[in-house]
């Protein structure tokens, strides 16, 4: 049996290959990136990132600046962190997933969803970092959580992000403030009213998502009203659980409801 029919036609393809337009390439290479895309968004509704993972890296390797990809990467980097078992591991993944939130950020300086990406990847790190890095860290979620805002005033998630940073520094004990007044830089000074009403703005766009119930419902805890405290919590934890973080807003909603007087 001769080769040279089968060396022919291996030519012939090559060159036919060759020979194709390069518009003809680049939609054969992002059909490629979008299908890779569309396997890992299967993951990414159930919360599998590693698997999620998976695609989208291959897909970045093709489109490095695809600024949705890096935005779809950083959020499984994000869950990463949310069930890593330690502080080193968490911080190696928050810091993995703000480094992909930073450079769609710069990517799409006109983008609400690229500004607000570092910003939730700082607030889900701040719990397992030291006290100067949580004061150096205050002042860049409320930028680029205003940004996200200024940017798209209909991002009930950046609505989110800041009632957040108006509730937890709203809370700051005086000996706290003062101790970080004197060793890191002086803290913002804020109102739990503040916080009440970006999470009421965020339920007004958004009333499907049950972390702006509870997390209301906290704020309100906070200032002693009890009874739209009970009422907020309550509405949250009776809505089904849909994004990835809320059974564990379940958990922080119902410790909330427990300390409430009956």
């Amino acid at each position: 049996m001769t080769l040279r029919p089968f060396i022919q036609a291996l030519c012939a393809t090559a060159l036919l290959l060759a020979a194709l337009p390069r518009p003809a390439q680049a939609q054969a290479q992002a059909q490629t990136i979008d299908e890779l895309i569309a396997k890992g968004d299967t993951f990414d509704r159930t919360f599998a990132a590693n698997r999620a993972l998976n695609f989208y890296l291959q897909a970045a390797e093709l489109e490095p600046n695809n600024v949705p990809l890096l935005l779809r990467i950083a959020r499984q980097y994000r869950y990463l962190l949310a069930s890593a078992r330690t502080n080193e591991d968490k911080l190696k993944f928050g810091n993995t997933s703000l480094g992909y939130g930073l450079r769609a950020a710069k990517l799409a300086p006109n983008d609400s969803e690229a500004q607000l990406s570092p910003a939730i990847t700082y607030g889900k790190m701040l719990p397992y970092q030291g006290s100067k890095t949580q004061v150096e860290v205050s002042p860049l979620i409320k930028a680029a959580a205003d940004k996200a805002i200024r940017l798209d005033p209909r991002n009930d998630t950046a609505w989110h992000v800041l009632g957040r940073w108006h509730q937890v520094l709203a809370n700051v004990g005086m000996l706290k403030r003062a101790l970080g007044g004197l060793i890191y830089g002086k803290l913002p000074v804020t109102t739990n009213e503040a916080a009440v009403k970006c999470f009421t703005q965020a339920i007004a766009i958004n009333p499907r998502r049950l972390r702006h119930y509870i997390e209301l419902g906290i704020t309100y805890a906070q200032m002693n009203n009890n009874t739209e405290a009970r009422r907020f919590i309550e509405k949250g934890l009776a809505m089904p659980d849909q994004e990835h973080d809320d059974p564990e807003l379940k958990v922080k909603g119902r410790e909330a409801l427990a300390k409430l007087p009956p």
